[in-house]
């Protein structure tokens, strides 16, 4: 994971066993945790089974929302960089079943194409 610091504009890198612990009582008994990004309080975790999304909501992130999404239902996903008088970057993902895709945003200095090359790794594989 050493592009993680690069992808994150320089957020330290996310110890795996930490989230492993952290998120156990969300992961299956044989369910292992194998990359994980920080942005901001949003965190991207790839799990040997899903993709699950964790939005940190709030200054006081008293609420915590979980996206869980398995590779096999990913239908397509896109970015989109940013531009001159746009500079938000974004991921869309579709899941099957759903028209409507999940959007997440990325300012300029975060990586998008490593976050979407880490992503076609899992959904490809």
């Amino acid at each position: 994971m050493g592009f993680l610091s690069d992808l994150m504009g320089g957020s330290p890198e996310v110890n795996i066993t930490e989230v492993q612990k952290e998120f156990a009582n969300i992961l299956s008994p044989f369910e292992q945790v194998e990359q994980a990004y920080k942005l901001i309080n949003d965190l991207f975790i790839f799990t040997d089974k899903r993709l699950i999304l964790v939005d940190k909501q709030g200054v006081t992130v008293k609420k915590i929302g979980y996206h869980s999404i398995p590779f096999s239902s990913i239908t397509h996903f896109s970015i989109e960089t940013t531009g001159h008088f746009d500079l938000d970057a974004e991921l869309k993902i579709w899941i099957s079943g759903d028209s409507k895709p999940i959007c997440k945003q990325f300012n300029e200095s975060h990586n998008i194409y490593e976050l979407q090359s880490v992503l076609a790794h899992y959904v490809l594989r």
